[in-house]
């Protein structure tokens, strides 16, 4: 991104390549530091924020499972049926989260999302021991949860050209993996030393000073409430994101509905790879997601806290991927790289790695169980290859119906988080094998999802979008 620099009598602003000021420098501090970004990037880093503390409340349980499981005297089964209900939410608010963030724009969606995923996650304490109350919070949770990639999405398509595409994805959808890292890093010290109870407290608190600080967020961002001014896009065309959409009357809000290409969307053999991706991706993260810290418990005999901190190495190394990835990627296509071809690369390397990795972990070659944790952490790792691979191919191919291609494409993701973790569980009580429980599934939907989506798979805008002249350089 080319930078220009406009001296003035209190320092230099530093420009971007549409003129508009990205961040401000010189010999006077700015305070706060940020004051100076451009707004878009002042809201996708906001964005990014929600996103950790999402996968803080979802893998809050993961850890908190561990002392429930011992108070309430539950099984695996029962465990991973208490883990999986977040994932029916999940699923059911994919659809509509789409539908609905193309309609009001993400930045209403994802507000509405935090603030019920935060207060689903307080009560959990509260209803633990009446299991369908249990389930019920969970699955209002998924629901929060579940509108926020599609209202992300929407937001990235809308304010950020292509050639930044990979990198804004990958500062928002990276969020999560820092957010597990800061929730299995903090779960476990504040469960021992205040219970479980508190992590939900905690964590759900931490959604809600959020949304109050998105709200003081949006009034520097613009004096009108209307309007949200993110910049130019390369072609001259204003993105901007109204508010003022939601005074469309229920007629309207019904013929949006029938407006959307619904048909032509699953005649697309790009939409079915990118399904049937999502389904796949989501299997191997969902199931080891909710079930390594019971591993390494179990196979390295640590306690609570090891156990945690050492699931905190995946996503860890995720964050370190995801970086890497999305420079690789955004420098392929600066350079010319056909996006389709920058796309299958990635999400190739996304699936084989921890496929590969996985299968070294479950054959019995007599490793120790520390080089394991190695094996499982590097391929999980090189899965968020992902972010510049399928998670982008949404907004290549339509920019209008970005959010609603990912919601129908992460309602399918999410099943495997409904199946895959309850089924794990019972698995894992029949054959109290790991590597037929958790890690031979997961192998096989990697390599089956990477030979469709290098024979489907396009960043080719799509005959569905309105825009069919759109083209971005």
């Amino acid at each position: 991104m080319g930078a220009l620099g406009e001296e003035e009598d209190k320092g230099a602003k530093v420009v971007d390549g549409e003129g508009e000021v990205v961040a401000a420098v010189g010999l006077e501090m700015k305070w706060p530091p940020w004051e100076g970004l451009a707004e878009r990037y002042k809201l996708i880093s906001a964005t990014s924020l929600a996103f950790v503390i999402c996968n803080m409340d979802k893998v809050n349980l993961s850890v908190a499972i561990i002392p429930m499981s011992h108070k309430y005297g539950w099984n695996s089964s029962t465990a991973g049926l208490v883990q999986s209900s977040f994932f029916w939410g999940y699923a059911l608010s994919q659809l509509p989260g789409g539908w609905l963030a193309k309609l009001f724009g993400g930045r209403r969606v994802l507000e509405v999302g935090v603030v019920v995923w935060s207060l689903a996650t307080a009560i959990i304490p509260a209803v633990a021991g009446f299991m369908p109350g249990l389930v019920l919070s969970r699955i209002l949770v998924g629901i929060g949860e579940g509108v926020s990639p599609s209202a992300a999405t929407d937001l990235i398509a809308r304010s950020i050209p292509v050639r930044e595409r990979s990198r804004a994805v990958a500062v928002v959808f990276g969020g999560l993996s820092f957010g597990s890292v800061l929730g299995l890093l903090f779960a476990p010290p504040i469960i021992q030393n205040l219970g479980w109870e508190s992590v939900f407290y905690i964590f759900g608190l931490l959604g809600i000073i959020w949304c109050l600080g998105f709200q003081s967020l949006k009034e520097q961002l613009s004096g009108s409430e209307d309007i949200l001014n993110l910049g130019q896009s390369p072609a001259g065309s204003s993105d901007l994101i109204s508010s003022k959409s939601s005074e469309s009357s229920s007629e309207e809000l019904i013929n949006s509905v029938k407006d959307v290409p619904w048909r032509e969307f699953f005649k697309s053999k790009a939409v079915w790879a990118m399904i049937y991706a999502h389904f796949c991706g989501s299997w191997g993260h969902y199931t080891c997601l909710s079930w390594l810290p019971t591993f390494f418990s179990e196979e390295l005999d640590l306690n609570l806290t090891e156990a945690a901190w050492v699931s905190v190495l995946p996503p860890l190394g995720s964050m370190i991927i995801t970086s890497i990835a999305a420079t690789f990627a955004d420098n392929l296509i600066s350079n010319g790289v056909d996006t389709t071809k920058v796309r299958k690369i990635c999400q190739t390397i996304a699936f084989l790695s921890p496929a590969t990795f996985m299968m070294l972990s479950s054959v019995d070659l007599g490793l120790p169980p520390w080089e394991i944790v190695l094996f499982l952490t590097s391929g999980l790792a090189l899965s968020s290859f992902a972010l510049s691979g399928l998670y982008c191919t949404h907004q290549d191919i339509s920019r209008e119906y970005a959010s609603i291609l990912l919601g129908i494409t992460n309602t399918v993701g999410a099943v495997p988080g409904i199946v895959g973790v309850a089924l794990t569980g019972y698995l894992l009580d029949t054959t109290h094998s790991w590597s037929i429980s958790l890690f031979a599934p997961s192998i096989i939907f990697y390599l089956t999802g990477t030979i469709v989506w290098l024979a489907f798979a396009s960043s080719e805008p799509q005959e569905f979008s309105s825009s069919k002249s759109e083209s971005e350089s």
